[in-house]
């Protein structure tokens, strides 16, 4: 047989837990969570099987807590201002909030742009069949950030050169997590030094720059960061087989790194240069 609760004695306006849960919108386990922690009472507990009973007029006295707390503010904030707020300690507390948001949206925008940008690039390398393969290909243009000129390269590494260029782009709002590329000047210095790119790039769609669109002669390289192999070469005989003028600079973008290959002779670097 289901028990049914009823209001106190004397007390018949008085709503039950489920009641006021229904009213207020409310789940009954945060009311009682909230009961618990002394955020907010129930208007009367039953001296005999405690039960909790609300005032209909709480509603509007909840309604506080509820848009505060749907707003992110932490309860235990809610709790110490609840009794004496104001206008202005709820101006002060929404100013407050709205620079903690603002920071966790540019976070969130820069997790989309990186998970965006990754699953592209990712099934881009996944679909190369041919490492080897040379082609014309129509490209779109690419948004990226472009670094300074790299610092002399004596005794470097293409990787620890990157990491200087992280270090320089910290503070510039560039997501330093996008994949990252390295641009050449001319087809002529990638194939006098294919390791050593002259700037470095991410593929940072607020990055302010542009890989233009048109058409290249795009090849592939695998292997770690700097490691080109003979892919310079074969891409200048291509060119030359073809009858075809490499024009303007040369991007190496990585499709496949350390995020998805876990040995890093298989990573597998993109290599687009323009041509006439």
């Amino acid at each position: 047989m289901k028990m049914r609760y009823t209001a106190p004695t004397g007390q018949k306006d008085l709503l039950s837990i489920k009641e006021f849960s229904e009213l207020s919108g409310i789940e009954q386990s945060t009311l009682r969570y909230w009961d618990d922690i002394g955020l907010f009472r129930p208007a009367r507990r039953h001296e005999g099987n405690s039960y909790r009973f609300y005032s209909p007029d709480q509603v509007i006295s909840v309604n506080f807590i509820k848009v505060l707390s749907s707003l992110n503010i932490p309860l235990k904030v809610i709790s110490s201002i609840c009794e004496n707020r104001s206008p202005e300690t709820i101006l002060r507390l929404m100013e407050q909030q709205e620079t903690s948001l603002d920071s966790e949206l540019r976070r969130l925008h820069e997790a989309y742009s990186t998970i965006h940008i990754l699953r592209g690039l990712i099934k881009q390398g996944m679909d190369v069949a041919d490492p080897k393969h040379i082609s014309v290909e129509t490209l779109e243009h690419m948004p990226i950030a472009l670094g300074p000129a790299a610092e002399s390269w004596k005794d470097r590494q293409f990787y620890q050169s990157f990491r200087q260029y992280c270090k320089q782009t910290k503070g510039n709002r560039v997501n330093i997590n996008t994949p990252i590329g390295g641009c050449f000047a001319s087809m002529e210095s990638f194939l006098a030094e294919p390791s050593a790119p002259a700037r470095f790039f991410l593929a940072d769609p607020a990055g302010g720059d542009t890989r233009a669109a048109g058409k290249y002669l795009v090849g592939y390289a695998r292997g770690y960061y700097g490691d080109m192999g003979d892919t310079p070469r074969r891409m200048a005989d291509f060119a030359a087989e073809h009858r075809l003028t490499p024009d303007g600079p040369v991007y190496v973008l990585y499709l496949l790194d350390e995020i998805s290959v876990k040995e890093p002779s298989e990573y597998l670097a993109q290599v687009c240069v323009g041509v006439k």
